[in-house]
């Protein structure tokens, strides 16, 4: 006969789950002997019932195995911590560091502005207007270029305009202004005086 499957989860029934409590512990008790002979390993095991009855299985003394356990464990946390603690102390003094920066470029900011210059030497001075000037220098060579390339784009927005003028007076028909006139209309146009009494026709 086929054994089902046994679903996982907390038996509802009192005499039920002492039962099987009861099999389980023999069960895990086995096991882990037989881990200990086959292995030669050092096996121990500690459960405690819903009452709060102890139920424990050691293949050697059970004391000097929950000793050596304790010692393994504090043993394998400092370990542990030991990365995280440099971690921690690495991220501190960064953030001492940026700090420190970060005050010195307000100080050397404040003095650019001309405030807490009493403090500074003549030739903390001289370097400050030094870098005052390239500063100046770059802002203005910085404006002149784009003054340039706005003048830029307007000429050429006006050479559009022009043609766009010249385009719609062909259309219509007219001369735009500005342009030559065409060859017929420079020809001067001859006129006779005449001066007295016109002659008879005979």
């Amino acid at each position: 006969m086929v054994r089902g499957k046994i679903q996982i989860k907390k038996i509802e029934n009192t005499t039920s789950r002492q039962v099987t409590f009861s099999k389980r512990r023999k069960g895990l008790f086995k096991k882990a002997h037989e881990l200990s002979v086959l292995c030669d390993a050092q096996v121990a095991a500690i459960i405690f019932s819903q009452k709060g009855r102890l139920y424990d299985f050691a293949s050697s003394d059970i004391q000097k195995t929950i000793k050596r356990y304790a010692e393994y464990k504090t043993e394998y946390f400092v370990a542990e911590s030991h990365p995280m603690e440099q971690y921690v102390q690495g991220l501190k003094k960064e953030m001492v560091t940026m700090v420190e920066k970060i005050e010195m470029l307000e100080v050397h900011n404040r003095k650019l502005m001309g405030q807490n210059l009493a403090s500074c030497s003549v030739k903390e001075l001289q370097e400050i207007a030094t870098q005052i000037e390239k500063s100046l220098h770059i802002v203005r060579s910085r404006k002149a270029k784009l003054y340039g390339d706005e003048i830029e784009k307007l000429k050429a927005k006006e050479r559009e305009l022009k043609d766009e003028r010249v385009r719609l007076c062909g259309r219509v028909g007219e001369r735009p202004m500005g342009t030559p006139s065409s060859s017929k209309e420079k020809e001067d146009v001859e006129t006779d005086l005449v001066i007295g009494f016109p002659k008879s026709r005979r």
